[in-house]
């Protein structure tokens, strides 16, 4: 019996094969060679009239320290993700946080090298310079690129202190918002972020580096659960085979959102098919073959583990082992192709072509066609952050109602296409003509506003998307936190509760307007790429609040009578109104530097198309109103004839005690109102 036990206890041991240590060394490796063969430092140097060379330490250092970069905020990255998503509470999800909290201090130190190797790199000062100290401090102080990089070594300094002391979920997530901040920071520091479609080359690049880091990240947080035994001192692989099972999705939507990203930053810098066998695609080439392998390693994780980790351990264990050895040790090379990307110049040039247009100057694209109601359906400005948010929510939605019906459970067909139609609708306002026209014309940026307040967010909100949650998605029962789990817990947060309400949510959505037109926000949601995506997001949600809490079908907050409901939608409507009015008759021009210095030989002046905005605000605002409005009343009726057919039922199975009760009742009052009568008399 001991023996055997033994023997079962030290036979996975034997299977681990500590040297995928080797991934990150390799991945360096690749980056040199990648470097060497692209031959990009000897080509960086040569536009400069081969200035005076930084030294060998700078040139072979910096894609060094960019690997650590990048696999250091990749595992903190996936640690935390792992910590919050797949894991319950216990040894490995403490050992998963400490990795997390170590690899994100491997990540600050080599940040703060990448600071110092890149600024004497693009200076081409050496380190031992004795103005390097003063020329760092002038680069961290007035260049943005020296900005963005202090700024991700405070958030990985924050991250490492963080990551070393949560324990929980909750935690956890929190913390997670710092990598993902920093990522978001790295991507408008890469190729073409400066130049000409700069917010498809940042978005894309966004959706690659969250992609890529957290499919890193999370088989390196697989790793370390394999590794950590059993709580009773049994490794008997279930806890392995559950994170598994529970990560393989997260790899596949990482899979598509690395590969849609590649080919869209490709786009950017392959004109012509000659340009793939030039230095820059040779390198991209290999990289995109690399990334099939990837897929194929995924694709053997889902075949031949997910489901039988933890019927056959041993065995599958082994397997498992051997995958996820080449799977690393496959993205060590492709971490490393990418450093080596990074550093080499792209057949198409990443300066800023020449058009002294004021539109091109303010908004940085060329000054669209003469808007027409036919143009904001043809007229489209792909943005890859939002169509990919949209596919997924309608993948992700249709696939949670076909397993109801799989299961043999109804879920009403209109709830799937309202919400495809919700999906479809903020798509086009985000990539279409709404989006082409709202960063030139205040009437675009009004039509953007009305449909992703009104119009998107009632459709979203009658598709019940929470309560389509709550029954496809099966409950966790180890104490760990899924989609389900978290989407309850932000429901009856305090939080979540308070802004649910249906007065604050009112409040949000009507005062909101005066909040954002009449202050600076409105500018910097112009001039900010983030300051666009927050406004985007803040005008869906708040839209969304306000309905729910009016027609809302999900569990949400306490809502009131439909008398109430019909009084608080017609006082929103009344501001709603107002506001139009105000704008309609204006004579200011709002963000005048920007809407009046556009330069456009078409369309009406700035101001009279401000006060066309604002009767857009007033026309579109009023339809989606009716429409709640009607559905008001409709859930009025309906809740009506319920509680006569509930009072039915009752009548029917206790013979309509109430009703006798009443008339008993009513019999007494009228023999004492008899009795005080014939006394007064």
């Amino acid at each position: 019996m001991t023996a055997t036990a033994t023997t079962s206890r030290r036979a996975p041991a034997t299977a681990r094969p500590w040297w995928l240590i080797a991934a990150g060394p390799g991945a360096v490796v690749v980056a040199l060679v990648a470097l060497l063969l692209a031959g990009s430092y000897t080509d960086a140097f040569a536009p400069l009239g081969t200035f005076r060379d930084p030294g060998a330490a700078v040139r072979f250092g910096l894609p060094v320290v960019g690997v650590a970069t990048e696999l250091g905020v990749a595992v903190t990255l996936g640690g935390l993700f792992a910590a919050a998503f797949l894991l319950p509470p216990g040894r490995a999800t403490e050992r998963v946080l400490s990795v997390a909290g170590w690899a994100s201090s491997v990540w600050a130190v080599a940040a703060v090298a990448q600071l110092v190797l890149e600024y004497s790199y693009v200076s081409t000062i050496s380190l031992a310079d004795q103005s390097f100290g003063q020329g760092l401090w002038q680069f961290v102080r007035d260049v943005e690129l020296g900005q963005i990089r202090m700024w991700t070594i405070v958030l990985a300094a924050v991250t490492s202190a963080l990551a070393l002391g949560v324990r929980g979920p909750v935690g956890a997530l929190w913390t997670a918002a710092l990598p993902m901040t920093a990522l978001a920071l790295q991507s408008i520091t890469g190729h073409a972020a400066g130049a000409v479609n700069h917010d498809l080359a940042v978005n894309a690049m966004l959706l690659h580096l969250v992609g890529a880091a957290l499919w890193v990240g999370g088989l390196a947080a697989l790793l370390v659960v394999v590794l950590t035994p059993g709580e009773g001192g049994k490794d008997d692989g279930r806890l392995a085979a559950t994170a598994v099972t529970r990560f393989s999705p997260v790899a596949a939507w990482c899979f598509v959102l690395v590969g849609v990203s590649g080919v869209l930053s490709a786009l950017i810098r392959i004109e012509e098919p000659a340009d793939l066998f030039t230095r820059y695609g040779v390198l991209l080439q290999v990289k995109a073959l690399l990334l099939v392998a990837l897929g194929g390693f995924g694709w053997a994780h889902r075949r031949w583990i997910v489901g039988r980790l933890d019927r056959d351990p041993t065995r599958v264990r082994r397997l498992y082992w051997q995958l996820l050895a080449g799977e690393l040790a496959t993205i060590g090379a492709v971490s490393g192709v990418a450093v080596a990307l990074g550093s080499s110049a792209p057949p198409v040039p990443d300066a800023v072509p020449v058009d002294a247009s004021p539109a091109y100057q303010l908004t940085g694209y060329a000054l669209p066609p003469e808007a027409t109601v036919s143009r904001y359906f043809t007229e489209w400005s792909f943005d890859p952050l939002f169509a990919v948010a949209c596919v997924a929510g309608a993948v992700v939605y249709v696939r949670w109602a076909l397993r109801l019906r799989r299961r043999g459970d109804a879920w009403p067909l209109g709830r799937t296409v309202l919400w495809v139609a919700g999906m479809v609708v903020m798509a086009w306002v985000t990539n279409g003509g709404p989006a082409v026209y709202g960063h030139v014309i205040f009437s675009g940026h009004m039509t953007q506003h009305m449909m992703l307040a009104m119009v998107v967010p009632l459709l979203l909100v009658l598709a019940a998307p929470v309560t389509l949650l709550l029954r496809a998605v099966p409950v966790r029962k180890d104490g760990s936190r899924g989609p389900r789990e978290w989407v309850l817990a932000l429901v009856h947060s305090r939080v979540g509760e308070f802004m649910a309400k249906p007065v604050v949510a009112a409040v949000l959505f009507a005062g909101g307007m005066i909040a954002f037109y009449f202050t600076p926000v409105f500018e910097w949601a112009l001039t900010n790429h983030a300051g666009h995506v927050w406004m985007v997001l803040h005008f869906t949600l708040a839209g969304y609040l306000f309905a729910n809490a009016l027609i809302g079908i999900d569990p949400g907050p306490q809502r009131p009578p439909y008398p109430q409901r019909l009084l608080l939608l017609f006082a929103t409507m009344v501001f709603h109104a107002f506001f139009g009015v105000v704008l309609t008759t204006g004579t200011s021009l709002l963000v005048a530097d920007w809407f009046g210095n556009m330069g456009r030989p078409w369309g009406e002046p700035a101001i009279d198309d401000q006060q066309l905005g604002g009767a857009i605000a007033w026309g579109i605002g009023e339809l989606p109103t009716v429409v709640l409005a009607v559905a008001v009343a409709i859930q009025w009726t309906r809740s009506d004839e319920r509680e006569a057919r509930r009072s039915d039922r009752k009548a029917a199975r206790d013979g309509d005690a109430e009703l006798h009760a009443y008339n008993a009742m009513l019999a007494q009052m009228a023999e004492r109102d008899e009795g005080s009568d014939a006394d007064r008399r």
